[in-house]
């Protein structure tokens, strides 16, 4: 009976031990403020030695001013590309040079490297054909790699005396690495979701503190695939709440607004499954139900990161009071003086929620609302910062409020950083409009340097300020590939189907002919596609040569090639996914990679695939169109033309000479050529090229 309450007491101790390595306690003040920096798409590549310069340059002094509580690396430690960007694959040299400038940066921040989070992106992926094999860097020269923490989701919680703040990330990097382009997507699995519940689940019992969620991890959720089961990353943080989801891999090359407001919907079919129009999915309830404890409202905001690739960007995020902002912080132009992050009140645009808003209108308003904050870090000593509040109402930007801010001190207490405050009467910015009133924040060091944020615009109602994207942030952050992949790919070949097989229908159900004397004598649309597809139909071996083709689409492989970076042995793919092989040898992993094969099959389909087949179709338009050209301009006549088609045709005649010379030279058929020849290259040289590429440097 001793030995089993021995192990019993061994077991408890044992695992709250565990559990206590995953907690941060804060020491200093300012107490109600926490705040970490994100980091993303670093891409380190021994063909571009300056983005780890810059690295080691200027991220370790800004970590030393800074002073997080945690440094987040959510994805693409490395850029795994050749210089001509054609091969895709693993260098140990780029894995050696991000474990030395990380160890240096640790260094040189005079942080622990405990504190340090970094994720797998898909470049850190590439070619890897299992976690732990030899050509998984990831798991030797990362730091979570290194500290042992091996799980695909990790936790930490930093815990002030008000509150606590659980940070959990999670790795959803393909399982069998593919190499570029077919490794885009994340795919979480039905475990991972159920390890990513249960943390996020971590304090929802335990805790008599509130806990405000935040989780991380390198891929969108538009370019997050549902897991085995159908479950979503979505499904959980929705479950959950958490106040944001922090996300890189897109860069800023397709917009600066990559945000995206999450909300639960009653709607199990619907659009919403497949698109979101604006960054706001939907305007709040006018009837608002009190106490607003009672509520039970889903949401949570998506913030997607700029790179350091290219954009030297760095992300500051502060969680003060339960309120979550963050500031982008460029170091294109040189290091960073001064910064300032506003944390009250939040920006209307990306920050206000649904259960701001209701807590308003239920006057169930916490302390936080009664003053304005702002953290400032600075190389300097800073002697001044004012809060400055505008009035938009009239169109102009009218200065209502200037206050000097004070920075919080307590006696015989350390400072973690700087947090600055100013009461303010926040009834009197009540107002229905989300952006009428705006905030800035000026900051002056010692040395007489002003740094000012941006003018940005604040809701104390909790009204969120309409944001609409623009058509390419809308395609990388408003459209979920995963559920459109399969209608887009079964829509065009539907349509080309379609357009293949009802000429024929017609010709032989209603032996219903249209030719070119039926379209000139009956000019419409629906006359000219109908004899344009009954062209087609009549060169035999083309029309049966397209139906092949799109049968081979669907039933056999695509191309085959060396798929990981070393190895004998060659997958294929399909329009459903890769067939490979491991590097175990234990058989073949049916349509791995799916949807990721989309960012082939869906550009062959619409830039190769439907050109071709029109620019053929027109071919065999044209043929007709010269015959019968020539059989009115040299007076040849077929026996079964009745006479109404030789008077037309002889109305004609004065419009065929006069284009004589267009068609005796087929300028049109040789422009039609030109058209082929561009598709020809179009598929070759870009889409081939990479793939041919790839298998032949798969060794190299």
């Amino acid at each position: 009976m001793r030995l089993v309450m021995l192990i019993l007491i061994l077991i408890i101790y044992g695992v709250r031990g565990k559990e206590s390595e995953k907690v941060i306690n804060t020491e200093g003040n300012p107490d109600s403020v926490v705040w970490v920096v994100q980091l993303s798409d670093i891409h380190f590549s021994v063909h571009h030695p300056d983005r780890a310069h810059d690295f080691h340059k200027y991220v370790g002094p800004a970590l030393k001013t800074i002073n997080p509580s945690l440094v987040l690396i959510t994805g693409d430690l490395t850029d795994g590309k050749s210089k001509d960007l054609l091969t895709m694959k693993q260098n140990e040299d780029e894995w050696v040079e991000y474990r030395d400038v990380m160890d240096s940066v640790i260094e040189r921040s005079g942080l622990d490297k405990s504190l340090f989070f970094d994720l797998r992106g898909n470049h850190d992926n590439f070619g890897v054909p299992v976690v732990g094999g030899s050509l998984d860097f990831f798991s030797k020269y990362s730091i979570n790699g290194q500290l042992g923490r091996s799980g695909s989701v990790n936790s930490i919680t930093v815990e002030t005396q008000e509150r606590k703040h659980l940070f959990v990330g999670f790795d959803s990097t393909m399982s069998i690495g593919l190499r570029g382009p077919t490794n885009v997507f994340g795919h979480p699995t039905d475990q991972l979701l159920k390890d990513l519940d249960l943390e996020l689940s971590r304090w929802d019992s335990q805790s008599v503190k509130p806990v405000t969620k935040i989780s991380f991890g390198h891929f969108p959720l538009s370019f997050s695939a549902p897991s085995g089961s159908g479950r979503t990353l979505e499904d959980v943080f929705l479950k959950h709440s958490i106040s944001a989801y922090l996300c890189g891999h897109l860069h800023t090359k397709f917009g600066k607004n990559l945000k995206r407001f999450h909300q639960s919907s009653n709607r199990s079919l619907s659009l919403h499954k497949l698109f979101q129009f604006n960054m706001h999915q939907s305007s709040f309830q006018n009837n608002v139900n009190c106490p607003p404890e009672t509520l039970s409202i889903q949401e949570f905001w998506e913030w997607e990161m700029g790179d350091w690739r290219k954009n030297r960007q760095l992300r500051i995020l502060a969680i003060d009071s339960g309120h979550v902002s963050y500031v982008d912080i460029d170091f294109q132009s040189g290091s960073k003086k001064t910064i300032i992050l506003p944390t009250f009140p939040l920006d209307s645009r990306f920050m206000s929620t649904s259960l701001s808003h209701h807590k308003y209108e239920c006057q169930s308003v916490p302390p936080s609302y009664e003053t304005i904050r702002a953290l400032v870090f600075s190389v300097s000593p800073v002697v001044s910062v004012v809060a400055r509040v505008y009035d938009s109402r009239y169109g102009n930007f009218d200065l209502v409020v200037e206050a000097p801010m004070n920075m919080i001190k307590h006696a015989n207490e350390t400072s973690r950083g700087e947090l600055y405050v100013v009461p303010w009467n926040y009834k009197a910015f009540e107002d229905a409009s989300p952006d009428r009133f705006w905030l800035q924040v000026e900051a002056i060091d010692i040395m007489g340097r002003s740094t000012l944020t941006e003018l940005r615009p604040f809701s104390i109602n909790g009204h969120r300020f309409k944001l609409s994207w623009s058509w390419k942030e809308f395609l990388v952050m408003g459209c979920q590939w995963s559920a459109l992949y399969y209608p887009l790919f079964w829509s065009a070949l539907g349509c080309m189907f379609f357009f293949l097989l009802l000429p024929k229908a017609l010709v032989l159900f209603s032996n219903k002919i249209y030719t070119y004397k039926n379209f000139i004598a009956n000019k419409s649309f629906a006359n000219g596609v109908l004899w344009v597809l009954q062209e087609l139909c009549r060169v035999r071996t083309l029309w049966f040569s397209w139906i092949g083709y799109l049968f081979y689409l669907i039933l056999s492989p695509w191309f085959i090639g060396h798929v990981f970076t070393e190895g004998e042995n060659k997958g294929y793919m399909t329009y459903i996914g890769w067939a490979v092989q491991t590097s175990h040898g234990k058989g073949k992993h049916e349509y791995v990679g799916a949807p990721d094969v989309m960012v082939v099959v869906l550009p062959h389909l619409l830039f190769v695939v439907l050109p071709a087949f029109f620019a053929t179709g027109a071919l065999t338009a044209e043929r007709g169109i010269y015959r019968e050209h020539m059989l009115a301009f040299s007076g040849k006549k077929k026996d079964d033309v009745d006479l109404n088609s030789r008077k037309s045709l002889s109305n004609g005649n004065q419009s065929n000479i006069q284009s004589n010379f267009l068609f005796s030279k087929r300028w049109i058929r040789k422009l039609l050529y030109v058209v082929c020849l561009a598709v020809c290259w179009k598929h070759f040289m870009v889409r081939l090229k990479p793939i041919l590429y790839s298998s032949v440097h798969a060794k190299v």
